[in-house]
């Protein structure tokens, strides 16, 4: 299931503000593409449809061969344990220790959220959150409590969560807007590391243009609520990336600069 479409999708809200319109585009098994405009642009929408925290009014978005669109929460729970979360904030339990915290990835393969916890966890899934440390760099510090770390730690933390999910896709928000520019180059780094070696679909939202031109594979942009770019990398300069971030743009400025392809 580990391609994303995103199909015809429009999406109004009850105040009748219309955030996206008509966004069609397909990530394909192992791609990673980021997510580029302004505030306003449509892109957090856009991210939350994705995500299933939202559905859009017409369209579909579909896991694979699932259209979750149209899932109830039971049937898209199953799907939803494959599909892995990197937030700006972290989303950890910041009185609880690194390794617990960790442990939390599991839920979703857990018959019950007791299993999770450190003191009933199995051997098993206690070696396997040590390994996804492990692999972050912060086994050393399992025993620490969450908010006993640097920032650049806690998104190390939140990764390591999700690799114990075992995902298929990552969907990253914004996953470096709260760090330093070397801490957050350094969890990109390390996010990039293991998407690559493990094959996972990625949608990542990012406003450092030098940043997503680095590790990015494929730009869309999003502007007004329309897809207005769609570009590999190397046929996208860090000018036309800015240009996304101008709300003075328009549409056919972008149809004539050539940024979206059939």
């Amino acid at each position: 299931m580990n391609s994303i479409t995103v199909n015809e999708v429009t999406k109004t809200f009850p105040d009748g503000t219309t955030a996206l319109t008509n966004v069609s585009f397909t990530v394909n098994p192992g791609e990673g593409v980021v997510l580029l405009g302004h505030n306003g642009s449509g892109k957090s929408t856009l991210f939350k449809c994705i995500s299933g925290f939202e559905k859009p009014t017409t369209g579909e978005i579909k896991y694979g061969d699932h259209d979750i669109t149209t899932l109830s929460k039971r049937k898209f729970r199953p799907l939803r344990k494959k599909v892995g979360m990197v937030f700006q904030d972290f989303h950890l339990i910041y009185n609880l220790s690194v390794f617990q915290n960790v442990l939390f990835g599991a839920m979703g393969n857990s018959k019950t959220f007791v299993q999770t916890l450190a003191f009933c966890a199995s051997d098993d899934m206690r070696m396997k959150a040590m390994e996804c440390l492990d692999r972050v760099g912060l086994a050393h510090l399992a025993k620490r409590r969450a908010d006993q770390l640097s920032g650049g730690q806690q998104q190390r933390v939140a990764i390591a969560r999700m690799l114990m999910q075992d995902p298929e896709i990552v969907l990253a928000d914004e996953p470096i807007a709260s760090l330093d520019p070397r801490a957050g180059r350094e969890v990109m780094e390390l996010l990039w590391e293991i998407v690559r070696e493990r094959k996972l679909t990625v949608v990542c939202i990012l406003h450092q243009t030098e940043i997503a031109l680095e590790y990015g594979e494929r730009f869309i942009g999003l502007h007004s609520g329309k897809l207005v770019m769609d570009q590999i990398k190397g046929q996208v300069s860090k000018e036309e990336l800015t240009t996304l971030y101008n709300k003075e743009s328009t549409f056919e400025s972008f149809q004539k600069a050539g940024a979206t392809h059939e």
